[in-house]
């Protein structure tokens, strides 16, 4: 009897305050988990030694059978009290790994545990806390469906002695925003049409991300019509092709154009107008040598000085004014060179041709009335 009593003490592991030790779960209680740790009797890991973050149930945390590492906290043999601790021995290995984690800048991946006042917490085998303003790129209001959603994360800020670990998925966002603006950069020319969404609209323009890079659509490129404000045609958020018109690596300055992705003016002029039309035009500018007379939105054709006015003039301003409408004859159309000829002379002169033929018509009309017509209803009374 006291041979066998000597061997089940040697089978005994001896233990002491502070010692790591491997264990298997027996019995799993609301509020603690008991362990067989090979001692002359059973551990207790209270529940607020599972894990550390809140935990409403033991059974969250550990089920019978598992095998766990513990750290002993308290030991009392006259007692049979063996306190034992998952938290500390997966906090001091954690410490450790994030340690090295947030020196290398290497990313590590984290379910959300909860969702509290000011961010996210996630269990890493200590606590970890995400700032709200650190989560996303953008704004958030509301987290509520974060929790339970794995994310990437980066160390910002870590001290064991004060059990305090800040995480950032902004800045693994901005990490990858970073590299995709950079391969946008590199793969960039002058002529490509890419799709953009308008980020932001000032008085000039409109910003476009393309990629990761933003580009200006300066004011003058939304339309081939005037735009006298950039929010007349465009919202953030719209989607967008552009034109690359310029790039400037070096600054990371890029210029777009929305008009030059849409069929110009010129496009469409020679389905609208023919050589030989009468249009009415707005007149533009005034040069020494004529007038630019626009005849369709966007395309404006050279009436010459010498196709303005039948009588001599010295400078178009004697009879014409920028903003002043007038009818035009169009001459000579080449769209393809942007050219348009056109004639005021000549279009007043139709005119005239057209008003003396319907007189001629008239007149003619008025030849053809018999007697019987004028003195008709006289001769009916003499019978």
């Amino acid at each position: 009897m006291v041979e066998e009593m000597k061997s089940e003490m040697a089978e005994v592991t001896p233990l002491n305050r502070g010692d790591i030790v491997k264990g298997k779960v027996v019995k799993v209680d609301d509020n603690q988990v008991l362990v067989d740790v090979n001692y002359k009797f059973e551990g207790v890991i209270p529940i607020s030694e599972l894990s550390s973050l809140h935990v409403d149930k033991a059974s969250d945390v550990l089920q019978e059978g598992d095998e766990v590492e513990l750290k002993v906290l308290r030991i009392n043999d006259e007692e049979d009290k063996l306190v034992l601790s998952k938290k500390a021995v997966d906090a001091e290995r954690a410490w450790e790994d994030l340690q090295q984690k947030f020196e290398s800048g290497e990313t590590l991946e984290a379910q959300v545990a909860d969702v509290v006042k000011g961010g996210l917490v996630v269990d890493l085998g200590v606590r970890g806390f995400i700032p709200a303003s650190l989560v996303e790129r953008h704004f958030v209001e509301d987290f509520s469906d974060y929790k339970g959603r794995t994310l990437t994360l980066k160390v910002v800020e870590i001290d064991q002695e004060k059990n305090k670990l800040i995480l950032s998925r902004k800045a693994v966002l901005d990490e990858e925003a970073e590299r995709k603006k950079q391969e946008t950069l590199e793969n960039l020319e002058a002529g490509q049409v890419l799709d953009g969404t308008v980020q932001r609209i000032t008085d000039f323009g409109a910003f476009v991300d393309i990629g990761g890079v933003d580009g200006l659509v300066h004011v003058s490129e939304l339309a081939w019509n005037r735009v006298e404000h950039p929010s007349e045609v465009l919202s953030e958020g719209d989607q967008v092709k552009v034109k690359v018109l310029k790039v400037d690596k070096d600054n990371e300055r890029i210029s777009l154009s929305i008009k030059e992705t849409q069929p110009g003016p010129w496009d469409k002029v020679a389905e609208e107008i023919s050589n030989g039309d009468i249009v009415i035009g707005t007149v533009k500018r005034l040069v020494s040598f004529g007038a630019f007379v626009e005849v369709y939105p966007g395309v404006e054709g050279l009436v010459h000085i010498s196709q303005i006015s039948r009588k001599h003039i010295a400078t178009p301003g004697e009879v014409l004014e920028e903003g002043q409408e007038v009818k035009v004859k169009v001459l000579d159309m080449q769209p393809e060179q942007k050219r348009i000829s056109l004639s005021i002379k000549e279009a007043e002169q139709d005119e005239h041709r057209e008003e003396l033929k319907n007189l001629d018509q008239n007149n003619n009309a008025g030849m053809n009335v018999t007697l019987g017509d004028v003195f008709g209803d006289q001769l009916r009374r003499l019978k």
